[in-house]
C-alpha cells in the first residue's frame, strides 16, 4: 500500500513529534526524549514515520552512536521499528526497513544491524530474516544481533561486559535508565513503589551517552534494565503483578 513517509528531523520534530505517546508530548518523559533526539540528530539519527492515519515508525543511527551494548562502527543500527493497530499486515514494516537500508547504502556503510528478542518490547526477527539479515551473535536471555551485509567487512559484535557490570549491583534493585524511550518513567515509578512497599534498596543509574551504554549497561539492551541482587530482572516495563513473579524466578 502507498503512504507518505515523513522524515522527522531537527526542523520539524516539535511539530511532528516522534510517534511514541503523541498525546502526551508535554509529559516529562516525552520532553526528555525530545531533548535526547535533538542531540542525536547531529550524530546522524533518523526517524521515519508513516503519515496518519497509518501508524508506524523506524528510528536508526550510525552504529558508533547506537544506544545498545554493541560495537557497530561502520554499520547503520536500528533502535526501534514499530507498526501498530490497523497498519499491521500492510507491508509497512518492510517499507520502513527499506528506508534505513537505502540510507545506509547512500552513506556507503558496511550494512545494517539490529538487536532483536523473542521476548517483549523489541522487534521480532521475522521481518529482518525475511529481508536477508543474518544472525551473528546471541546473548542471554533472548537477545540476537542481526546484520544485513553490503560487503564482507567486520561484523558488529556485543561488547559482552554484562556479567562484570551485574556483579557491581548485588544489593536490592538497580534501574539503568536513559532518555531514549519516553515510556520508561512509568516503569521506574512502578519499581519505586514496589521497592518502597517491600523495603528494598533502590538505586537508579542514568545512562547519558552511547558510551555510557556500552560501558555500564548490564545487558545488550542499553536503553533500560532492571537488576535485582546482581541478576538481570528485566530489560522492559514490568507490570506490578509481574514483578514478584520475575524476582521469584531468578532468586
Amino acid at each position: 500500500m502507498k503512504t507518505q513517509i515523513l522524515d522527522v528531523n531537527l526542523t520539524n520534530v516539535d511539530k511532528l513529534g516522534f510517534f511514541c505517546r503523541m498525546s502526551k508530548m508535554k509529559t516529562e518523559g516525552n520532553q526528555r526524549k525530545l531533548s535526547w533526539l535533538k542531540s542525536r540528530f547531529e550524530e546522524g539519527l533518523k526517524i521515519k514515520m508513516l503519515e496518519l492515519p497509518e501508524r508506524g515508525f523506524i528510528e536508526y543511527i550510525p552504529g558508533q552512536y547506537a544506544w545498545r551494548g554493541v560495537d557497530a562502527d561502520g554499520y547503520m543500527f536500528i533502535h526501534c521499528l514499530w507498526v501498530v493497530g490497523k497498519s499491521k499486515g500492510k507491508n509497512f514494516g518492510e517499507v520502513l526497513l527499506n528506508e534505513c537500508i537505502q540510507d545506509a547504502k547512500k552513506q556507503k556503510m558496511n550494512g545494517v544491524a539490529v538487536l532483536v528478542s523473542d521476548d517483549n518490547w523489541m522487534a521480532n526477527k521475522k521481518l529482518f530474516i525475511k529481508n536477508n539479515f543474518e544472525l551473528v551473535e546471541e546473548a542471554k536471555p533472548s537477545f540476537q544481533l542481526l546484520v544485513k551485509k553490503f560487503n564482507k567487512s567486520a561484523n558488529p559484535t556485543f561488547v559482552n561486559n554484562w556479567d562484570k557490570n551485574l556483579k557491581k549491583y548485588k544489593n536490592g534493585l538497580t534501574i539503568f535508565q536513559s532518555d531514549q524511550c519516553p515510556y520508561l518513567d512509568d516503569s521506574v515509578s512502578t519499581m519505586k513503589e514496589y521497592a518502597d512497599k517491600n523495603s528494598i534498596p533502590l538505586k537508579i543509574v542514568k545512562l547519558k551517552s552511547a558510551e555510557d551504554v556500552r560501558r555500564y549497561s548490564p545487558s545488550p539492551h542499553g536503553t533500560y534494565n532492571i537488576v535485582y541482587n546482581g541478576k538481570l530482572l528485566s530489560y522492559y516495563y514490568l507490570l506490578p503483578k509481574d514483578i514478584q513473579k520475575r524476582i521469584d524466578a531468578i532468586s
